[in-house]
């Protein structure tokens, strides 16, 4: 007699989205969710749009005091954010 064998609803999800091209585009999507979070409330007051673009998150911050600040912190925050969602998302951080 034939059986299957029942398969973890999580593994069957991710390879769901693997196989129609949706984990990338999902796991950019979280990232910009939590930028807020890991950049801070003041940062996020300031940020007008953010966008992820060939591994690279374009944000447009509106203070130039701080752009300038989070300049020097751009790789702490980019792995911050990586690490956040659990993949390599992003190679760098555009600041305009």
């Amino acid at each position: 007699m034939f059986r299957n064998r029942p398969k973890d609803i999580s593994v069957l999800l991710q390879q769901f989205l693997r196989d129609n091209c949706l984990e990338t585009p999902m796991l950019q999507q979280r990232l910009l969710n939590v930028w807020e979070e890991v950049a801070g409330d003041t940062v996020a007051k300031y940020t007008e749009e953010k966008t992820v673009k060939n591994q690279k998150l374009i944000v447009k911050i509106s203070n130039s005091a701080l752009r300038a600040d989070l300049q020097m912190k751009r790789t702490a925050l980019k792995d911050a954010l990586n690490k956040r969602v659990g993949a390599f998302i992003i190679s760098d951080i555009i600041l305009r």
